[in-house]
């Protein structure tokens, strides 16, 4: 009987070291994870027509938004607010990265999108490309959007998107850092920003 203790003791105690490992395990990974850059590599377009990958949301804190330019209310209110948010805490543009990706790149071309966004704002830069990896994109970046025909009887017909209509908060080494809603108070959009560019 006390041998049948000590091993069934022996037992318990390779158990707990390996849940304490398991446990340790999770815990570094959880670590790692907030502290990864949010989303996935890309390589797309800018409205410039230059390259631009991942790293352009990494050298300082950034609003990033998804839309298009065909979009009938919420981009354009989004842009034309972030855009005025933007003035009052960055008055110079140099704290703060703006970015609006079309997740309608088959209509939205980079000189397309440049000209939409040219006409609401000087402090965010259009981001568009290749229709496949500008999908990768919104997947890694774990983005709502769907092409939704305008009349369901006549799928053939134009279309417009749906979408997340949230900015992404990305601190200055583009982790996650929140979201402002479509809609969210003026003041309260206004302090995240502030937030997010004093880290």
């Amino acid at each position: 009987m006390k041998s049948f203790r000590i091993v069934l003791w022996g037992a318990v105690l390779v158990l707990a070291g390996i849940l304490v490992g398991l446990a340790l395990e999770v815990t570094q990974s959880k670590q790692q994870l907030a502290e990864a850059p949010f989303g996935v590599p890309f390589q797309l377009v800018a409205q410039n027509g230059q390259p631009i990958t991942e790293k352009a949301l990494q050298d300082k804190p950034t609003a990033l938004f998804f839309g298009f330019t065909h979009c009938p209310e919420v981009c354009p209110t989004t842009l034309f607010e972030l855009n005025g948010w933007m003035h009052k805490v960055d008055p110079d543009g140099t704290k703060l990265n703006g970015f609006f990706v079309s997740v309608d790149p088959e209509r939205d071309t980079p000189e397309l999108l440049g000209q939409y966004v040219a006409n609401v704002t000087d402090r965010v830069k259009g981001i568009s490309g290749p229709p496949e990896k500008v999908l990768e994109m919104i997947k890694g970046f774990k983005v709502y959007a769907k092409k939704v025909p305008v009349d369901e009887k006549n799928p053939g017909g134009d279309y417009t998107m749906d979408h997340t209509a949230s900015v992404f908060l990305l601190d200055n080494g583009g982790r996650f850092a929140g979201t402002i809603a479509y809609g969210e108070n003026p003041e309260v959009a206004i302090k995240k920003l502030e937030n997010l560019i004093k880290g």
